[in-house]
């Protein structure tokens, strides 16, 4: 049977980016996104359901969100879930936790993306390779969108 494990959210930043930088040089951000649904109820009435999701991101796109981003940027991520267990250790008990790891991402509100024009010119979407899995060691470099129009990634405008 195939599979398939592909997630895509669009929300806030629940609190500033928490960056770590391994021995080997590699970048890791932890973060948090809420993702809100508005809805109505049979009844009529207007409510609203906020989903708290932490996400992983590795890198230079981890590099640019805990460079650009703080609480309340608003950004579109796209990843995969990705189980974690663990034992507690004062309780001794199996605990797990799901979570998404970052494969793109796009800014939702960058400055340069006001003035009202319907287009997408002021998106800036970023995109890596693979995220280095428990086992494998992490990729070199993270490929870029083609809709990037950015000459190079460290030529960041905002």
């Amino acid at each position: 049977m195939a599979s398939f494990n592909k997630v895509i959210l669009a929300g806030n930043l629940t609190r500033d980016p928490e960056k770590r930088v391994t021995p080997s040089g590699l970048t890791i951000v932890k973060l948090g996104l809420a993702v809100n649904r508005r809805f109505q109820t049979q009844s009529g009435e207007q409510k609203e359901e906020v989903t708290f999701v932490d996400i992983d991101a590795f890198g230079k796109p981890a590099d640019i969100i805990a460079q650009y981003c703080q609480k309340g940027k608003g950004l579109l991520i796209e990843g995969r879930l990705r189980l974690d267990s663990w034992q507690d250790k004062t309780t001794g008990e199996n605990r797990s936790k799901l979570g998404v790891v970052l494969e793109n991402f796009q800014f939702l509100d960058s400055a340069g993306s006001g003035g009202g024009s319907g287009g997408s010119g002021g998106e800036n979407r970023y995109e890596s390779s693979s995220p280095p899995s428990r086992s494998a060691p992490p990729s070199a470099a993270p490929k870029r969108s083609a809709e990037s129009n950015f000459p190079d990634d460290e030529d960041v405008p905002f």
